[in-house]
Order: structure tokens, then sequence, then C-alpha cells
């Protein structure tokens, strides 16, 4: 049994599922490509049992065959390859898979895929579409401010909800939060779940920004995508989510807007004279003026920038995490940003000044630290 398949084109398809493969897969036979061949088509598979993707794509054959292909022995050996066409054999008596280019035959030994774990199935699922660029962006706006604790697994994802309003997305560690809304699309049915980090690091590397629609099916269990040629199944993290929206402060009398762009650079320049440990920021916001400032008392360093921004509230001195702060800032993309401040006791919020889709909102909360007297 035989089939024709551009280099080029198989290398791009091993290398869309190939994420999901662990180096630690507890089943051998989960350090393999899934390989279905079917007339005119072959169908590319990983999976780590929690994650399933799955990726196909056009091929010169009429025949029908199914193995288990040692994932980076393929990937490497299609790597090493210019553009051109390369025929696979497979002789199911031998297990034995030969690959023939304008350089040569290689072989390898491929196993039976019986045992190879099926994906989750999702009949009867509720069904929304949306194009992968809203996707995309929701998906780099939120994963970042995901936590790390295996304690608190509800937040070491990114938190789906969707009405009949709009689509929101939201992450938080504790320290940070990001929500994300779209109120220019909406779902036929209420639905919440709570997605990995996994699939959305997989979604993030391989959606694009296109007008393309993406099918997004969901259980109580499961969700699966299916855009183009690619379907990611995985199971969903169980448990409830926190309430994010009793932890934003709604009066937030303290507003200032400063450059994006200055204001990330000075943090920058002035985080590496903080604490190592804290990596605490002080922020003092006086008339038109914000002046950011770091000190590390155990070695004598310290630093102070001063910024023009247009304030309006009382005279306010808070500290933050410089960390926090600037993988926020560097997360959004407006020339300004307004920070809303309540008390220094007290999470600041920062909003992009325009720069916006219409029926987009990005909401960012980062929590202050105490500031040494």
């Amino acid at each position: 049994m035989k089939f024709i398949v551009s280099s080029g084109q198989l290398l791009r398809a091993l290398q869309t599922v190939s994420g999901v493969i662990q180096s630690n897969n507890t089943l051998p036979i989960l350090d393999h490509f899934l390989v279905q061949l079917n007339p005119g088509k072959l169908t590319i598979t990983a999976s780590d049992l929690e994650t399933t993707m799955t990726t196909t794509l056009a091929v010169d054959s009429s025949e029908t065959v199914t193995a288990a292909i040692p994932a980076r022995m393929l990937l490497d050996t299609v790597k090493s390859f210019p553009e051109q066409p390369l025929t696979f054999t497979l002789n199911p008596a031998s297990h034995a898979l030969e690959v023939s280019s304008d350089f040569g035959k290689y072989a390898l030994a491929y196993v039976d895929a019986a045992e190879y774990p099926k994906a989750a199935s999702l009949d009867g699922a509720d069904r929304v579409h949306v194009p992968a660029h809203v996707l995309s962006t929701a998906i780099h706006k939120t994963l970042f401010a995901a936590g790390n604790d295996d304690l608190r697994p509800v937040m070491s994802g990114v938190f789906f909800q969707f009405t009949g309003d709009g689509l929101t997305f939201v992450a938080t560690d504790a320290h940070k939060l990001v929500r994300y809304r779209r109120s220019d699309y909406s779902a036929p049915a209420t639905a919440e779940f709570i997605l990995p980090k996994k699939p959305l690091n997989l979604l993030k590397a391989t959606l694009g920004n296109g007008d393309n629609e993406v099918e997004l099916a969901y259980n109580e269990q499961n969700a699966q995508f299916s855009y183009d040629g690619v379907t990611l199944v995985c199971r969903l993290i169980d448990g409830k989510y926190p309430n994010f929206e009793a932890v934003i402060p709604k009066n937030n009398p303290n507003r200032l807007v400063v450059d994006r762009g200055a204001f990330l650079s000075s943090v920058k320049r002035v985080s590496i004279f903080s604490n190592k440990t804290t990596h605490q920021i002080r922020l003092k916001v006086a008339g038109n003026e914000l002046h950011i400032s770091a000190e590390d008392l155990d070695f004598a360093n310290k630093a102070h920038e001063r910024l023009g921004c247009n304030y309006e509230g009382s005279d306010m001195e808070i500290g933050f995490n410089s960390r926090f702060i600037g993988e926020m800032l560097g997360n959004l993309e407006s020339d300004e940003v307004a920070v809303e401040l309540s008390a220094p006791n007290r999470a600041g919020i920062l909003l992009p000044e325009g720069g916006l889709a219409q029926g987009e909102e990005v909401l960012m909360l980062v929590m202050p630290v105490m500031l040494n007297a």
C-alpha cells in the first residue's frame, strides 16, 4: 500500500499536531502519530489522552490503511528534505514503512494502530461559530494571565462564558486578571467552561488571524475546535470558576491616561533596580506627572523616572509588581492606556484608550503590593 505526498505539505501537517506529543508519555503508543490513509486523503492524529489534534491533507492514493508511526523519527526525516514528492509504502506483513525520496530510500518500523486512543465524542454538543481572528485575539489577550498553581486547577486555564449578549474570556492567577469581551458575537445558548493551557497554546500557534470560521462544539466534559482542516478535541477543567466580577472595583475616582509605549519602557528600565524578590515599583501621581521609582535596599540600588500624563483625581501613591504591569502593557496595542485607581490597597485597572474594534472590550486588573515606608 502506498501514497505520494508533498514533503512541504506533510511537514506542515506534522508540525501542526506534533505540539500535542509529550516527552514523558505514560503510554508508548502516544509517542506515535496515528496515520489514516483513505482514497485521496491522509489524516494525521496526535494525542496525550487529554488533548487530541487531527489534520488532513490531500495525497495521491486510492487505498485505505491505518498505522501508528514513531512521531519523532518521522518528523525529523520529513524535516530534512527540501520540497519534493515523497512516496510512502507500508508493508502490513512486516510492519515496515518505506520512504522514497529523490535522494534514496529509508525504512522504519511502525506499530498496530488498534491500541491508539480514540478522541472523545461530542454527540449532541452545543455549537458556536467564531471567526479565527476573534478567538486568536481572545487567547492572546488572556492566556498570559492564567495561573500555574496545581492546587487551584480552575485558575490554570481560560474561562469561556458564552451568552446571547456576547462572548467573554477571562484568565486570572489571583494577582492579575484579564477580561476580554466581544458583544458583536453571541452564542445560541448560555454556556460556561474552563479550557486548559495546553490546547489554548496549540490554538494560539495554529489558528491564524483570518476571517475563516472556527466551529466550537462543547459539552460538560470536552470541547472541540474545527478549522482549516484541523480538529482539536480537549478535556475541560472540572470545577467552578471564581466570581471574577466581584473583584473588579466599580468605583475608581482616580484616572490617569499615559502613553503606553513610554510607560512600558519606563517600567522596564526602573524595574532593573527593584528588589529581585518582590519586583516592586512605586507609582506616584501628582498633578499631571507620573513618577515611577524602584529601590532595592539590600544593594542600595534605586531608580526614578517621570512621565507626563493626563490625571483626574487626588494625589496618590501605590505599589505594583513590575512584571505584572509590564506583561499587561505589552499585551495591549493602543497608543495610550488608562489606569483607574481607587485606593493604595485596592486593585488597579488598565484599559486601552482607543484602538479596539466595534464591540470589543479589554479590561486588565492588577493587585497592588504593600509599599515600604
